[in-house]
């Protein structure tokens, strides 16, 4: 009896036993139906002009593609609108190739479905598009497309271009399905198309629908399912007298997806009895029913061989297994299938390199070794590493609390020719730093000096920050005077003022006037005006009164104007009359401010109610300053003012 080991291995094994190996792998896998979001995530957006010889349909030459990171659905509707849109613009199929390209449209099959339902009314836009289709790539038009775009002539009354449709899908296989009868029955019936009528009906009536591959291709992937096979399976399925083709081998695996090793014996038994020759949709179809946890080693052997045939493995295939392994975080798996189909034709995109990338930092441990072999295979194809790759990763990392191996992953892209740019490293800077992590830190800047990309001076800003914001001030002040002695102080003003910052933020603004002093007289430091005015303010709510006047003629000496407004705040409200002539002294360079200058702080003191101390500071000025009719006015109208309001009390 032919293949009898088919037989003897059925008979040996329950129904439920033949969805798993005759021996021991991985437990076992469920095969998702609707793996949309993963889908929606890895679909590439490939070049549609399918007439281009350039394209990865029709010819070895790679391109990059792009998939999408939106929802499938979402993404689909939208571009069906577009679609729509470009078929009602242009009728050229040389523009159209062009409009679509430049919006990056994916065309699938579920997205032929939308386009022509959402054309149900717009005849001539839908046969434009349904023969675009057509001769760019046949293959995305089934059953259903056909049985769409004869209901939209049937209904629009385009009934010679619906009889020649009608022609075409016998030939295919193609029944008329009872939905398109009855909408075009009612509108033949409507416009007095008596003989269309009986014609469409007896079309119908001959069982059409039936013979359709799809159908027939259910009927047998049921029998498949069913029975134990054999002889008698086979022999049904050969009494279904259909013409074995890519498409129905297609349709009959893809049914018996829940059962790979039937459909696998489905497989080789079509072959082996010479029905079909297995092309690049069957190849494919078989890998997808295989691409699970449970068939690995059957998996490989089926793509190996197709590749050895000479055929590639379709984007559909690659997307839905790789969802798969990723799913069951099988990541060595997807990092294989990767590999596998970088060297083929139909190459994966730049994203879905990051996308592994990102899975591989965030999986149960980290696996440089993985991560690794994937940076070797996209570089090894000519791309190039991104610091948008790089950002993406770094991300990952930081979900699962691992930024701290960022060294190690700029190690190993470092491998792949890449260095990341200035902005990467202040990012990565300051991370390190803000984290606390010292030995983190100076392997990422040890790695920088290694790779010949010393940090500028906007890196070691941030590097400071980081400690700034950790409150690490000893290892902020370390870090400042390393930036200085290798970068010098030309950039080092902004730094600088973070450090003073965070000193006041530690309440140690005595301590951060001592730094500024000491690095503008040692290293010819010249802070911001904005670094003197914070320190000022910060030191004379420290009690650093003094400190803050020193402060003065150092701005003095940078050219800027002098500060006085905190002064004058300070010494009226708590200060006394000695305070005030040290500040009138530190202002200026001459022996005394002017007038207007003097004038505020008396004013500012009655204000505050402090007469006397006014008095006593008036008594302290200068000759010229008590004689000056402005202050004697304004002492005089004071002391006014305060005997009247003594008047008013004694009454």
């Amino acid at each position: 009896m032919r293949h009898s080991w088919r037989l003897l291995f059925f008979r040996n094994c329950t129904r439920s036993s033949l969805r798993s190996p005759a021996y021991p792998f991985h437990p076992h896998l469920q095969v998702h139906s609707s793996p949309r979001s993963f889908y929606s995530l890895l679909t590439p957006s490939f070049q549609v002009n399918l007439s281009d010889p350039t394209n990865p349909i029709n010819s070895k030459i790679p391109i990059c593609r792009n998939f999408s990171s939106e929802p499938l659905v979402e993404k689909e509707t939208d571009h069906c609108f577009l679609i729509s849109d470009i078929f009602t613009k242009f009728t050229d199929f040389n523009d159209i190739n062009k409009e679509l390209e430049l919006n990056g449209v994916v065309i699938n099959y579920e997205l032929v479905l939308k386009v022509l339902k959402s054309l149900e009314f717009s005849p001539d836009v839908a046969r434009r598009f349904f023969d675009w289709v057509l001769e760019r790539n046949s293959e995305r038009l089934s059953s259903k497309a056909y049985n769409l775009m004869l209901g939209i002539l049937g209904v629009n009354g385009s009934v010679e271009q619906f009889w020649a449709l009608v022609e075409t899908m016998k030939k295919k296989g193609y029944g008329v399905s009872k939905g398109v009868r009855d909408k075009v029955v009612e509108k033949f019936e409507k416009e007095g198309l008596r003989s269309d009528v009986e014609q469409l009906k007896a079309v119908f009536a001959t069982g059409s629908t039936d013979k359709s591959v799809e159908k027939v291709g259910l009927r047998a992937s049921r029998i498949v399912r069913n029975q134990v096979w054999g002889e008698d399976v086979e022999q049904k399925i050969k009494d279904l007298d259909v013409a074995f083709s890519s498409n129905f081998v297609k349709i009959v695996l893809e049914n018996l997806a829940m059962e790979p090793m039937k459909a696998l014996i489905f497989f080789r038994w079509v072959e082996e009895s010479e029905l079909f020759k297995h092309d690049e949709r069957s190849y494919n179809a078989m890998a997808t029913v295989l691409g699970r946890e449970d068939c690995l080693d059957r998996f490989w052997k089926v793509v190996d061989e197709m590749r050895s045939n000479g055929y590639e493995m379709e984007r559909e295939t690659y997307v839905k297994v790789l969802g798969r392994f990723i799913k069951r975080k099988m990541i060595k798996e997807a990092v294989d299938l990767y590999e596998f189909a970088m060297s083929g034709a139909n190459k994966p995109s730049v994203q879905c390199c990051t996308f592994l990338l990102k899975k591989i930092v965030v999986g149960k441990e980290l696996d440089m070794n993985l991560f690794s072999r994937v940076v070797r295979i996209f570089v090894g194809n000519e791309y190039v590493l991104t610091d948008s790759m790089l950002d993406a990763v770094l991300k990952s990392l930081t979900t699962v609390s691992r930024f701290g191996e960022c060294n190690t992953v700029l190690k190993e892209m470092k491998e792949g020719g890449f260095l990341p740019s200035g902005s990467q490293q202040r990012k990565i800077a300051f991370r390190l730093s803000h984290a606390g992590n010292h030995d983190k830190v100076n392997e990422f800047m040890d790695h920088m000096e290694a790779s010949g990309s010393d940090l500028d001076y906007k890196a070691w800003t941030s590097l400071i920050e980081g400690h700034c914001a950790s409150g690490d001030l000893e290892n902020a002040s370390a870090c400042f005077q390393n930036m200085i002695e290798k970068e010098g102080v030309s950039n080092a003003n902004y730094a600088f003022e973070s450090l003073v910052n965070a000193y006041c933020y530690k309440k140690r603004a005595i301590d951060a006037s001592k730094l500024l002093h000491g690095y503008v007289c040692n290293n010819q430091l010249e802070p911001r005006h904005t670094t003197y005015k914070g320190l000022i303010n910060k030191l004379l709510v420290q009690d650093g009164f003094s400190d803050a006047l020193n402060l003065l003629d150092l701005m003095k000496s940078h050219g800027f104007p002098p500060f006085v407004d905190p002064f004058i705040k300070h010494v009226s409200r708590s200060g006394t009359s000695d305070d005030a002539i040290a500040f009138m002294k530190a202002m200026t360079c001459k022996r005394f401010p002017s007038t207007s200058v003097v004038l505020r702080l008396f004013r500012a003191f009655f204000k505050a109610g402090r007469h006397a101390e006014a008095q006593d500071f008036l008594s302290k000025c200068p000759r010229y300053i008590r004689n000056h009719p402005d202050i004697l006015n304004l002492f005089c109208s004071m002391k006014s003012g305060k005997s009247i309001a003594s008047a008013a009390v004694a009454v």
